[in-house]
């Protein structure tokens, strides 16, 4: 009698799709795609709703800002996941704007007026067309960014961000006659518990926009408390497109170009991290080819972005967990979410809606939402074998520079301008300092090891722990 041959249980059949290419019923397709925007809503807005205020933007063009950032996180997400040529990793994949270049963007908009916004776009077109180039180079230096690199990165982007919480949480204008009055603050601690509690008490889809339902629950609160802003939706169209070059022509300067190359290597790091981790949830293992092209969409994404008044776009990773939730792993169902985020970019009172939100309330939301990026980093850090070699130092170094820009605002105030673009910006220094360090104790000069010393040292792959539920957030 002939044996049947036995396959693994999670093989999938020569004359089968794999999971990833996948089509589901249109409406399956729709939800699920629309959990995926949910997911990662927030964390798309957040940036602009940063930014905007920063460079002196009122609430409307906040608004338009966001808009903008909808649209093109939604173009991103679409050359990830279906991709053509060698652009795209062709998984499911979500992009979106990157928590990464806020800090050092705010650096080079300071004090700029009007130029702000083209300075800043024009270092992100000239970051994102060098990163394009350097893609296929890049797959192959990832070991030269280990855990002890990007988790030292990543807990900087979230604990740079936390002082933005603060200040919202106060009301966001420190010239304002109710800055840090009890009702503002009482608001924010408010928000935050909600948040804690919805996260602790909900399950499944609901879990996911904890912090989005925390959001919507604190500006109804805060509408009799009489602190919520109605202009912005007030002058909203329903529908509209975002005019490229709404700020203006790009300008390019130097300093600003390379603060922002320097954004688009961590953004690079963090993104190969996300592609290796997701190639696992997913059973299709990311290889250097998967990975060059999802470089490569990345890139492309966030030098498109610009053109349409957004961003630097890069991975998000509350939607890898999610997919790992799910256990829905078809790249068409994120697609299907990047086309929701182009129809929200193109109606102005989607992204109005959300600039009803209040600052205080923000506030709140933004401390779980940026804290959560840290421990994101800390979580990485774990992984990093710090008690082999020089790491510990490494990360100290690292750490202790990042912070200066934040424990000591004026620290570098004797420096040249053009130099301040960079110095001002804990990240890029964080970042610079950690990478060097790594480069000099685990690299350049080290005596023979063990093998087991080698990889965990620093030069070993880059892995990111798969978390199957996490509060939406991203250093992205």
């Amino acid at each position: 009698m002939a044996v049947k041959p036995r396959f693994r249980k999670d093989a999938v059949a020569a004359d089968e799709k794999h999971p990833v290419d996948e089509t589901l019923p249109p409406l399956k397709m729709f939800t699920t795609g629309l959990q995926h925007v949910a997911a990662m809503y927030a964390g798309v807005v957040a940036p602009p709703m940063i930014i905007g205020p920063a460079v002196g933007l009122d609430a409307k063009e906040t608004a338009f800002l966001m808009g903008a950032s909808l649209f093109t996180a939604g173009i991103a997400t679409l050359l990830q996941t279906l991709g053509f040529w060698k652009i795209g990793a062709k998984l499911p994949f979500v992009n979106g704007v990157s928590f990464a270049g806020v800090t050092p963007m705010i650096a080079i908009g300071k004090g700029q007026g009007d130029d702000a916004l083209p300075i800043i776009f024009g270092a992100v077109i000239v970051a994102g067309v060098i990163g394009f180039v350097l893609a296929p180079y890049f797959c192959k230096l990832v070991r030269f960014f280990p855990p002890v690199v990007t988790g030292t990165v990543i807990t900087l982007i979230g604990v740079s961000l936390l002082p933005v919480a603060f200040n919202w949480s106060q009301g966001g204008n420190a010239k304002a006659p109710d800055y840090g009055s009890m009702t503002n603050i009482g608001m924010a601690a408010l928000t935050l518990v909600i948040v804690l509690a919805l996260r602790k008490l909900l399950r499944g889809f609901l879990r996911q926009i904890a912090i989005l339902l925390g959001l919507v629950a604190g500006t109804l609160i805060a509408i009799p408390v009489g602190i919520t802003n109605f202009d912005a939706i007030k002058s909203a169209e329903v529908v509209g497109f975002p005019t490229p070059f709404h700020f203006g022509a790009p300008q390019f300067e130097i300093a600003a170009i390379i603060s922002m190359c320097i954004v688009m290597l961590v953004c690079m790091t963090e993104s190969t991290a996300d592609m290796l981790a997701l190639g696992k949830i997913v059973g299709r293992p990311a290889d250097e080819k998967v990975i060059e092209g999802g470089l490569r969409a990345d890139t492309l994404g966030s030098a498109i972005s610009p053109l349409f008044n957004g961003f630097m776009a890069s991975a998000f990773a509350q939607n890898v967990g999610l997919v790992a939730m799910t256990k829905v792993r078809s790249r068409y169902v994120v697609a299907t979410g990047g086309g929701i985020l182009i129809l929200l970019g193109l109606c102005p009172v989607a992204a109005s809606v959300i600039a009803l939100v209040p600052l205080p309330v923000l506030g709140g939301a933004g401390i779980v939402l940026f804290g959560t990026v840290a421990a994101s980093g800390i979580q990485t850090l774990a992984t990093a074998a710090l008690e082999k070699g020089e790491n510990t130092l490494i990360v100290a170094a690292s750490v202790g520079v990042g912070l200066i820009p934040i424990a000591a605002p004026g620290f570098y105030h004797a420096f040249p301008e053009d130099m301040l673009v960079v110095l001002d910006s804990g990240i890029s220094t964080g970042c610079v300092v950690a990478i060097a360090l790594n480069l000099a104790f685990n690299h350049f000069g080290k005596q023979e090891s063990s093998d087991e010393d080698e990889g965990s040292a620093g030069g070993g792959e880059i892995t990111k722990p798969e978390i199957p539920d996490q509060i939406p957030a991203t250093t992205h």
